[in-house]
C-alpha cells in the first residue's frame, strides 16, 4: 500500500508488479490462492481504516489492488498451466523409460531363451556324436571279428547238433547275425549300411540322421514290397523281428 501511494503518477505503474524481498505483496507468489485472498481481504481493510484518504482515494487504491491481485491469479493460473505441461512431459518420459526397460527385458529373456536352445541343440549334437562313435567301434569290431578269417562260406555251413533237436522241417532254418540294408532318401539318394540282426529299428533311423546334413525333421520308414509303414512301436523292435534279415530295401518317406 505504501508503495502504490508514493508511485501512484508513476507512467510504469500499470506494468506487473514485482514486489522487493519481504514485500508482504511479493510473498503472496508462493502462497496458495486462498492465503492470496486473505491478503486482499487484509489490505482492503487497511485501506478501508485509513481515516487519511478520502472516498475517491480509497476507491481508487481499491481497484489498483483489485488489479493487482487479477494480475497475480492470471500468472498464477499460467504457472500452474506450465506446471501442468511439465509434469505431463515428465509423465511421458517415464512412460518411455519404462517402455525401453521393458523392452530391455524381453530382449534379454529372449536371448536366454536362444542361449537355451543353443546348450539344448549342442547337448543334442553331442548324444548324436556319441552314438556315432558306437557305431563306428561296433563296425570296427564286426571288421576285426570277421576280417581274419574271411567271409564264411555259406555252402559249407553245417547245423551244429542242437539245432535239429528243435527243427521240424528236413533242413534247419538259417540264423543271419547282420543285416544289410539299403535306404533310400527323399532326394532321391541312397544310403547302405549293416546292421546287426538285434539291433533295433530305432538304431537305423538314428543312423539316417545322423548322416544327413539338413534336418529331415520327424519322418518315417517303409517298405514297398510288402508295403509296410512302420509305426514309433516297430521301432523298438529288432531288425530280425521286422522281417528285415538279411538284407531289405527302406524308404524315407515325410510324416
Amino acid at each position: 500500500m505504501d508503495w502504490l501511494i508514493e508511485h501512484e503518477d508513476d507512467p510504469t505503474l500499470d506494468e506487473p508488479y514485482v514486489a522487493p524481498q519481504g514485500d508482504v505483496l511479493g510473498t503472496t507468489e508462493k502462497q496458495e490462492k486462498g492465503a492470496a485472498e486473505v491478503t486482499f481481504e487484509e489490505n482492503s481493510s487497511q485501506i478501508q481504516r485509513n481515516t487519511s484518504l478520502s472516498e475517491e482515494e480509497k476507491k481508487e487504491q481499491l481497484r489498483r489492488l483489485e488489479e493487482l491481485m487479477k494480475q497475480r491469479q492470471l500468472e498464477r493460473e499460467e504457472r500452474e498451466k506450465k506446471d501442468e505441461i511439465e509434469r505431463e512431459k515428465q509423465r511421458r518420459k517415464q512412460g518411455q523409460e519404462l517402455s525401453l526397460i521393458h523392452q530391455k527385458l524381453q530382449e534379454e529373456e529372449m536371448k536366454k531363451i536362444a542361449e537355451e536352445r543353443r546348450k539344448e541343440k549342442l547337448e543334442d549334437i553331442r548324444a548324436k556324436q556319441r552314438v556315432r562313435e558306437k557305431i563306428e567301434r561296433d563296425k570296427a569290431e564286426r571288421a576285426l571279428k570277421f576280417g581274419g578269417r574271411g567271409p564264411p562260406a555259406a555252402p559249407t555251413v553245417q547245423p551244429t547238433p542242437a539245432v535239429p533237436q528243435s527243427s521240424t522241417g528236413p533242413l534247419p532254418k538259417r540264423e543271419y547275425d547282420e543285416c544289410r540294408l539299403q535306404i533310400r532318401l527323399l532326394d532321391g539318394s541312397q544310403l547302405t549300411q549293416s546292421f546287426k540282426s538285434r539291433e533295433q529299428l530305432a538304431a537305423v533311423r538314428l543312423y539316417i540322421q545322423l548322416q544327413q546334413q539338413d534336418d529331415l525333421g520327424n519322418f518315417n520308414l517303409m517298405t514297398s514290397f510288402p508295403r509296410k509303414v512302420f509305426s514309433e512301436e516297430d521301432m523298438e523292435k529288432p531288425l530280425q523281428e521286422l522281417g528285415l534279415v538279411p538284407s531289405a530295401v527302406l524308404f524315407v518317406c515325410k510324416k
